[in-house]
């Protein structure tokens, strides 16, 4: 949520008290954003319980002493009855609910569960609500919202502590964030009956000299280890009034490569020493990850469609899990020898797997014409 009109602003010092703005309708109407949730795209009522905050991270618009932020505190009644509204006019379907900080950690998250407990109990809704927890937050506070959401966010915003004292100099990388994700994946184990939700986290990328490398290792460890659902990776934008308003904004590719990479490490089984990093521990932006992989190893070295494993068709550009299980079901009943015969098992593009494989012995790149 950027610096929407519906905030007042009440003075240049976040950490001051603020003066609330009564709810209307038409304010968090502003509010509403589409994103991607694990059941598909929604419209989101994304808000926050407080725009002021005390923590002055370097890159955040809503950091302490940014006069341009309009600042505003909603009570957890507030938001509530704003979101019922919204949701039984059908003008949204979930909600993301974060907040600055103000009056320590602890005393913010309270706000937000006693939000959104309100919203379950007293509306009765049984839909979508994604929440940030506040860095530092306990372990009950932790519990009760995976309790009460379908995703939390524990944001690490940088891969290491040192990246993050250059992003914002008052967060501890591992008492405050890291371990609330090792906290989580803990309380799923200690309660694998109850339905909790799933973990997510974002980082801040290009700011202050982070690398891919960097960045997908730690994404790396945080799907195998901590149970994570997915890190978003937001491209560093510039915000003026910030120390970091003279910075050049990260290029969207750039997100876009992370994304795709991140993505082989979930998804596809990759490791992190596959990824074909530069020697500046990024990735090159001309090509996407598993392409620039195959054409460093697979052009001189094509895969034979006919016997390659299920891990190692995974790694040809253009087939995915769906078209690997389709290959290797059709390898049972007889041989694939054309780019038509990979067509047919929905394949959408053979021609551009061609220079990474082998059909039945032969390179099939005579068909490529034919595509």
């Amino acid at each position: 949520m950027g610096d929407a009109a519906v905030f007042e602003p009440v003075g240049d010092n976040p950490q001051q008290e603020r003066r609330r703005v009564p709810y209307q309708s038409h304010s968090l109407e502003e509010c509403i954003t589409n994103v991607s949730t694990p059941t598909g795209k929604r419209k989101i009522l994304k808000t926050m319980v407080t725009t002021a905050c005390e923590r002055n991270c370097y890159y955040c618009p809503f950091r302490a002493g940014r006069s341009k932020t309009k600042r505003v505190t909603f009570s957890p009644d507030e938001l509530a009855s704003g979101f019922d509204t919204l949701q039984r006019a059908g003008q949204v379907e979930g909600m993301f609910l974060s907040s600055g900080i103000i009056k320590g950690s602890v005393t913010t998250q309270d706000k937000i569960i006693d939000t959104v407990e309100i919203i379950r109990d007293r509306y009765n809704y049984q839909g979508y609500i994604h929440l940030k927890i506040m860095p530092g937050a306990e372990y009950d506070q932790l519990y009760r919202a995976m309790q009460l959401a379908d995703r939390v966010s524990v944001n690490l915003e940088g891969p290491t502590q040192e990246r993050l004292d250059a992003l914002a100099p008052k967060k501890d990388f591992q008492r405050e964030l890291l371990h609330m994700l090792q906290l989580a994946e803990q309380i799923r184990r200690t309660h694998p009956y109850d339905k909790l939700a799933g973990t997510v986290t974002q980082f801040v990328v290009g700011a202050v000299g982070d690398t891919d490398q960097e960045l997908l290792s730690l994404s790396n460890r945080l799907y195998q280890q901590y149970g994570l659902t997915r890190a978003y990776y937001s491209g560093f934008s510039p915000v003026i009034q910030t120390p970091f308003e003279n910075l050049l904004a990260t290029d969207p590719l750039r997100e876009h490569r992370l994304y795709q990479a991140s993505f082989l490490l979930r998804d596809y089984g990759w490791k992190v020493e596959d990824l074909p990093f530069l020697n500046d521990g990024n990735m090159e932006l001309a090509l996407d990850p598993k392409r620039a992989w195959a054409e460093r190893y697979l052009r001189e070295a094509p895969l034979e469609i006919m016997t390659a494993r299920r891990d190692q068709l995974l790694r040809i550009p253009g087939i995915g899990p769906v078209a690997a299980d389709a290959i290797l079901k059709a390898r049972r009943l007889g041989k694939l020898t054309t780019l038509t015969d990979l067509q047919k098992l929905g394949i959408r593009a053979p021609g551009q797997i061609s220079p990474y494989i082998l059909l039945d012995g032969h390179r099939p790149a005579m068909q490529m014409n034919l595509f």
